[in-house]
């Protein structure tokens, strides 16, 4: 129910407020630990280019083993699943918080599409 209203949302929302909204949701949540500019990062991986990018792929940081192990790219359903549930993605994982509503994650997914 809802990740049927997260979709809902995402898509009668226009993609830049939708990512507006992600953008407050990053600064809440993650800006502590993760730099969105790809110039270095705070304890995780800078956000910058993660759409796409192949998990644990960012050059010059240490990944966890759980996520060493998962096979893929962050497309916008590895990134929902991740968040949602970090450990149950990701046994091992170094993230030790997620975001367990789902509108939140779709509007996060939706920032982190614009950092390229």
């Amino acid at each position: 129910m809802k990740l049927a209203l997260a979709t809902l949302i995402a898509l009668t929302l226009p993609a830049a407020a939708f990512a507006a909204d992600g953008k407050a949701v990053y600064a809440a949540r993650c800006a502590a630990c993760h730099g969105a500019t790809g110039q270095g990062s705070f304890g995780g991986p800078a956000l910058k280019g993660v759409t796409g990018r192949k998990i644990a792929g960012l050059p010059g940081y240490a990944f966890s083993a759980g996520l060493k192990a998962k096979a893929g790219t962050w497309t916008a359903a590895n990134l929902d699943a991740y968040l949602a549930a970090p450990a149950k993605f990701a046994p091992g994982t170094k993230m030790f918080a997620g975001a367990s509503d789902a509108a939140e994650r779709a509007a996060l997914v939706a920032f982190l599409k614009t950092l390229k």
